[in-house]
């Protein structure tokens, strides 16, 4: 029964751009939370793709029906700004870690550039020991913290793009790589020439499953040295960027009474890669039934349904026959 103290369970996107040192779990139960004391109905919450505590950047997270959609997420390309330091490898690939192994040398900057490319394409990665992942029904890194042996298979991945920064060239000796730019972390003084690199910033662009750590692990060694990940931000996540996150100062005022239509972005909003599909009321009330469309002229290929601009059913289109892939429980559809 609904409570009619509260205001309506919402449904969308609130895109956070998590700090340092909190869980995505702890993430999501502060968006609870602040929902809770904002005077809202009670909302299913989710988010997009898990960040370490270690990591920064861009969560999203999905509330009501949105819900629906965070499978899509997880499989959806990320981008990342990651730094490598290197002469320390780490148990852990970071600076959580205990160090490992050490090394004296340093990659020059041209070489550090120029391994990109091997790095770039589909490769094969093996997975940190310190992850979420499972060996024999249990999570890889509470093994590892147990001091059991980890050993994770090879799987393979995409790095759509892995660079240094706009307009290095391999074959100079630059000045810094990257200029300071606020909450950048800049290993190298700006105006002076490099020949060799105690870190490298590097930004990649890469499809689900891969782990930053694992690649800054095998550049390193693959440049005859060590290193492990001293910085790690997520800058886009599928479709939101970190221009559309807001910060766990931002919402915590949610909770103390702020609109929350200041800061939540519609459902859609995590379909902005898909073409939209305009449904009369007829078809729109078909729909919500689970029942297929005919006769539907457009291309192949999957659409997202809108009657009156509300999202009403992820479709499938084959052959002019669009079924129901994912159906939404938004008000106002078949009106």
């Amino acid at each position: 029964m609904t409570d009619p103290t509260k205001k309506p369970a919402p449904n969308g996107w609130i895109i956070l751009d998590k700090p340092r040192g909190l869980g995505s779990t702890q993430a999501v139960a502060a968006v609870k939370r602040n929902l809770r004391e904002g005077g809202y109905a009670k909302t299913k919450t989710g988010h997009g793709g898990t960040l370490d505590p270690l990591a920064e950047g861009v969560l999203p997270i999905a509330l009501g029906e949105a819900t629906k959609l965070a499978g899509r997420m997880l499989d959806a390309s990320k981008i990342y700004e990651f730094t490598i330091q290197f002469g320390e490898e780490t148990s852990t690939l970071d600076t959580e870690g205990d160090v490992t192994e050490t090394s004296d040398r340093r990659p020059p900057m041209a070489a550090v550039a120029a391994i990109l490319e091997h790095f770039t394409g589909e490769i094969d990665q093996v997975p940190p020991a310190y992850s979420a992942l499972k060996v024999d029904g249990k999570r890889a890194y509470d093994l590892a913290r147990a001091g059991e042996e980890v050993e994770l298979t090879t799987r393979a991945v995409t790095i759509y793009s892995l660079t240094m920064g706009a307009g290095y060239d391999a074959g100079d000796l630059p000045d810094s790589a990257f200029a300071t730019t606020a909450g950048r972390p800049d290993p190298y003084d700006v105006g002076a020439p490099l020949e060799l690199a105690d870190a490298i910033t590097l930004t990649a662009h890469v499809s689900k499953g891969t782990y930053i750590r694992s690649l800054a692990r095998d550049i390193a060694r693959a440049l005859g040295t060590v290193g492990h990940v001293t910085y790690l931000r997520r800058t886009k996540a599928g479709p939101f960027t970190e221009k559309q996150a807001i910060s766990l100062d931002k919402l915590n005022e949610i909770g103390k009474g702020a609109p929350l239509e200041e800061v939540i972005l519609p459902l859609e909003a995590g379909l902005d890669d898909i073409p939209a599909l305009i449904l009369s009321s007829d078809q729109a009330g078909a729909v919500r039934q689970g029942r297929v469309l005919t006769g539907q002229p457009q291309a192949d290929g999957l659409y997202c349904g809108f009657h009156r601009d509300i999202p009403v059913a992820l479709l499938e289109l084959e052959s002019g026959t669009a079924k129901v892939v994912r159906g939404f429980n938004l008000s106002d559809v078949a009106e």
